[in-house]
């Protein structure tokens, strides 16, 4: 099967020159592109001058993780996309055992290796981990990583395991797969837009699959760090967005409503932790929320899985309990 690595930038020339070298030594079996999504700095003339081998695709503009990587894949042709952040340092044989798994199982459709912590190499990263989950309110969790409390990697995850979502850091995925679910949905911008893919996929009956016997170190942060206001925006208004999509129509009503009112003590939490603009950040969640959905009912699938979650009330759990 072929494989195109495909890396979606934004004026991340010093990312490039950071971690590309990796890419390009330990990847021979692979196609390497730069999709570049119209930066300002000098990316692509660097690429040019210091990476020959390596293919570039140009937007036209700046237009996010989703919808970037949908227009830049359109020229691309391979059997495999892996979709691989530019703050990502990958290591050894961390292919092969992707290609493995794709070759033995017909049935999936997305693989994710194990995430640690470029800065804390012991440590698993926050965006994927062991391989993501999500428990009955749709809180996006992962082996490893549970809301920000992050394990020492000790082995736990050595493991090959079927998985709810993989990381968009070090997504690979069949391109036809990639295509029968029409891409990303451009309109989450950036943040969950992997986890409403692979949503789709696994109602679609597609498996998503974890792999212990790759890793990458990720840097995490690179665009918008935990501390922008932006971010906490994209992530509520994202998630309430992926559920309305995803989940059982009789879940639907009940699980917004109480989510819509956690978000609201969420909210205040974050006001109090992190200043008023994450507060007003959370509220124009919801009036995003609401003004995305018109559309977000249109581009519900006809079937969705029923259980669909491994963990209930973690919120709970973990913040009135011991689940960490």
């Amino acid at each position: 099967m072929t494989i195109a690595i495909a890396i979606l930038n934004w004026n991340g020339k010093n990312w490039l020159e950071k971690f590309l070298p990796y890419v390009i030594q330990y990847s021979s079996e692979s196609e390497i592109y730069v999709i570049d999504n119209a930066s300002t700095d000098d990316s692509i003339h660097f690429l040019k001058s210091n990476f020959p081998s390596v293919k570039i695709v140009q937007n036209s503009s700046n237009s996010g993780f989703a919808a970037g990587y949908n227009e830049g894949l359109k020229y691309i042709k391979a059997d495999i996309y892996c979709l691989l952040n530019s703050d990502v340092e990958v290591t050894k044989n961390w292919i092969s055992p992707i290609t493995k798994l794709f070759s033995e199982d017909t049935n999936i459709a997305a693989i994710q290796p194990k995430i640690l912590d470029y800065n804390q190499k012991d440590k698993f990263e926050f965006a994927g981990a062991g391989g993501g989950l999500i428990d009955n309110l749709g809180y996006p969790y992962c082996r490893g990583r549970v809301f920000d409390d992050i394990e020492i990697d000790n082995g736990q995850y050595d493991d090959e395991t079927e998985i709810f979502w993989a990381s968009g850091c070090s997504l690979f995925i069949r391109s036809e797969d990639f295509w029968n679910m029409n891409g990303f949905d451009e309109r989450f911008f950036a943040h969950q837009e992997e986890i409403d893919l692979c949503w789709r996929l696994k109602n679609a009956g597609r498996k998503i699959y974890y792999t212990g016997k790759s890793k990458v170190y990720h840097v995490g942060g690179g665009t918008l760090n935990k501390q922008n206001p932006q971010k906490t925006y994209l992530n509520f208004r994202n998630n309430l967005t992926m559920m309305l999509k995803n989940l059982p129509s009789y879940k639907v009503f009940f699980i917004l409503f109480l989510r819509l009112s956690l978000d609201g003590v969420a909210g205040i939490y974050f006001g109090l932790k992190n200043g008023f603009s994450h507060l007003w950040a959370v509220f124009k969640s919801h009036m995003g929320f609401y003004w995305q959905l018109p559309k977000s009912i249109q581009l519900r699938q006809k079937n969705q899985i029923n259980h669909y979650y491994q963990s209930k009330w973690l919120i709970f759990k973990h913040f009135l309990g011991s689940k960490k």
